[in-house]
């Protein structure tokens, strides 16, 4: 198991399932046999590091045991999974509010081959679906979720679900930092996604994974990571469990996290693993912004300058040669928590 310095930065694991816990949100993340333990199994196995289909099966499922956190209000599910041919995996979750389940909601169909989609329409009194994020009514400190493999080979290595509360998710803003990842700038490949003319300017998601790809040695195109991570459901590239499932089925562990401030995130870009990050601003809102507004964008943080302020690879640059930005932290933090929540990509080794 392949766990890159991860455990020294705000993973904990114990007896039980790694988890980050913050003040306001947790990762949870199965990847081992003992975090499916009490898992109930129809036509699935379960291996060290994995769950595949038994043999002689195309499709099968997992159902998780119960899993208690701190009280949450948004969850986004990520997942590492090889799907050969036409296999498949579905991920579904039910919460429960006091002693009532929801439903089953569904974060679609992923696979790498053509069609994946996450699933339009998933709204009742206890909770929404809005593509890759469920949004409860109420707030649950309790949820369960079932994967579904279908085809020959379909082999899932990781789940993370992040649990968060809305209403604390600026909660962390201003934090003080110890310095020490103040000054070092990761090596990241710049790519702009405003090159491509052909949809290229809704392209930030896969553009910034694709960055973070070439610097892990896997030189994935813009144009091709974008049809990669295409939701049907969605029309566009952006859903975020989707891209985290792409960079895991190229061998790499990728998760998708929400961190509580800037000094959090230099624990990850001090160990070498930069960051994609979600975040939307109003004209005049981030000083020397590639683009004037945004009502969601990704980008890659790459590290800090020496004054601690944030540097990024910018994909809504008009080139690849200035992609490269320094934004003001304060006011790049407060657009990160307030937009987003501090929503993440972690794509390591």
């Amino acid at each position: 198991m392949r766990i890159p310095l991860l455990l020294t930065l705000a993973l904990s694991s114990g007896a039980g399932a790694l988890t980050m816990t913050y003040p306001s949100s947790t990762t949870t993340i199965h990847e081992r046999a003992a975090d499916w333990a009490g898992a109930d199994v129809q036509g699935t196995q379960i291996h060290a590091e994995a769950i595949s289909l038994a043999p002689g099966l195309t499709t099968g499922t997992l159902t998780s045991a119960l899993l208690t956190v701190s009280a949450f209000d948004e969850l986004v599910p990520s997942w590492n999974a090889v799907t050969p041919g036409a296999g498949s995996v579905t991920v579904e979750v039910r919460a429960r509010v006091g002693a009532e389940w929801s439903r089953w909601y569904s974060f679609g169909t992923w696979s790498s081959a053509e069609g994946r989609s996450s699933v339009n329409g998933q709204k009742d009194s206890a909770g929404q679906v809005m593509t890759d994020t469920l949004r409860l009514s109420k707030q649950a400190t309790s949820y369960q979720y079932r994967v579904t493999l279908r085809g020959q080979g379909t082999t899932l290595r990781l789940l993370a679900f992040n649990t968060s509360e809305r209403a604390r998710r600026s909660a962390g803003l201003g934090q003080a930092s110890d310095k020490t990842a103040w000054g070092k700038v990761n090596d990241v490949p710049q790519r702009s996604q405003m090159i491509y003319p052909d949809g290229g300017e809704v392209w930030c998601s896969p553009t910034s994974v694709s960055m973070i790809l070439a610097a892990r040695g896997i030189d994935i195109k813009v144009p091709q990571a974008a049809r990669a991570t295409y939701d049907r459901a969605y029309d566009g590239t952006g859903n975020w469990s989707f891209n985290a499932a792409y960079a895991g089925s190229l061998g790499l562990r990728s998760y998708v996290t929400r961190l509580p401030s800037l000094a959090a995130a230099e624990k990850f870009t001090g160990a070498g693993i930069p960051l994609a990050v979600s975040l939307g601003w109003k004209k005049g809102e981030l000083p020397g912004a590639a683009i004037a507004t945004s009502s969601g964008h990704l980008m890659v943080l790459v590290g800090f300058d020496k004054a601690g302020n944030p540097v990024l690879n910018d994909p809504a640059a008009p080139s690849n040669d200035t992609v490269r930005r320094t934004y003001p932290r304060a006011a790049f933090e407060k657009l990160w928590l307030s937009h987003s929540g501090g929503l993440s990509y972690v794509i390591g080794e």
